[in-house]
Parts: C-alpha cells; structure tokens; sequence
C-alpha cells in the first residue's frame, strides 16, 4: 500500500516535470522554435484549437517561422489566432503559407522572459509542494487507521521527501538552463 501511493506520487512528480518543460518550451528565447505556438489557438470553425493541431512549421532563419495550414480554409483564423496571442508577433499571410517574423530581443524584454520562466517555475513547485501534502495526508491517515505500521509511514514519508527534493532540483535546473537560453545573444 505504501509502494502504491509513493510509485503515484512518483508519477505524479513526473508529470510536474513534463509541465514544467512544456511550459518553458513556450517562453520564448533569441531563436525561432515552433513550441512557442504551444499555447496559441485558433477559432477552427467555431470551436477554438490549438493551432500546432491545424498547421505544420518551417524554421528557414533564426528568426522566421513558417506556418503552412492543413486546411487552407483555417489560414485566416490561424493569422488572427497568433496576432491575438501573447507573442507580440505580427504575421504576414503569404498564398497558402503564414509568415511570422520574430521581432529583435531587447534586454528589457530578456528580462521579462526571465522574470516569466521564473513565475512558472514557482507555479510548478507549489503543484510539487500539493502533490507532496496530499502523499503525506494519506500516509498519515494509513498509520492513523492502523493500516501500516508507523515504521512504514515514516519509511513511506522520507521517501515521498526524497522525490519531492530531487524533483525540486530538477526544476531548478530546468530554470537555470532557460534562464541561460533566454539571456544568450
């Protein structure tokens, strides 16, 4: 029973981490990289989609993405979806293709990066810290009922510690490594 809950709290913790990185693939850094639009949707008849669900990406230059629709009825709502979108980008309709140029870096808005990946790196350790509580909630409730003994809650305890310090380290890391990238040149 405590293997159950450490290996779900494991698991859970894994899935902390995969949000994280997801969430930095969407900050954006000096180079072009298509999971920017990761969080960018489209009003794809009516019902709004994710637009890296209706469209392919090209990255010709370190600053231009190309973003070819599937469906080149959805090329309207694809341009509007991204000049609405919180990217500060301006794209250009060209035939059946979109064309979106990513403006210069400046220090300030590196700083503003920054200070994002930061945010959501705070936003991932208190879904860690949740996750934590909620493991230690239900080992203590075990040895309240008797179902394990207080030996094995403790043993299930320091466990559930161990996962959270080194799932908290990799957050840490993952920040360290998307500060560098946002801050390169």
């Amino acid at each position: 029973m405590v293997e159950d809950i450490i290996k779900d709290t494991k698991s859970k913790m894994e899935g902390v981490i995969e949000h994280t990185k997801e969430q930095f693939a969407g900050i954006r850094t000096g180079r072009a990289n298509p999971a920017l639009f990761a969080g960018v949707v489209a009003s794809y008849y009516g019902t709004p989609t994710p637009i890296q669900q209706l469209a392919s990406f090209n990255v010709p230059e370190n600053r231009v993405i190309i973003v070819t629709p599937f469906d080149k009825g959805a090329i309207d709502a694809i341009v509007k979806g991204l000049a609405d979108s919180e990217l500060g980008v301006n794209p250009q309709r060209e035939g059946d293709q979109i064309r979106v140029t990513l403006p210069e870096m400046t220090t300030e808005r590196r700083r503003e990066y920054v200070k994002l990946a930061k945010v959501r790196a705070e936003e991932s350790k208190v879904s860690l810290r949740s996750v934590r509580h909620k493991a230690i909630d239900a080992l203590d409730k075990m040895v309240k009922d008797k179902e394990i003994s207080e030996d094995d809650g403790k043993r299930g305890k320091d466990e559930v510690e161990k996962s959270t310090k080194s799932t908290n380290e990799t957050i840490e890391s993952l920040l360290q490594h998307k500060e560098v990238e946002i801050s390169e040149v």
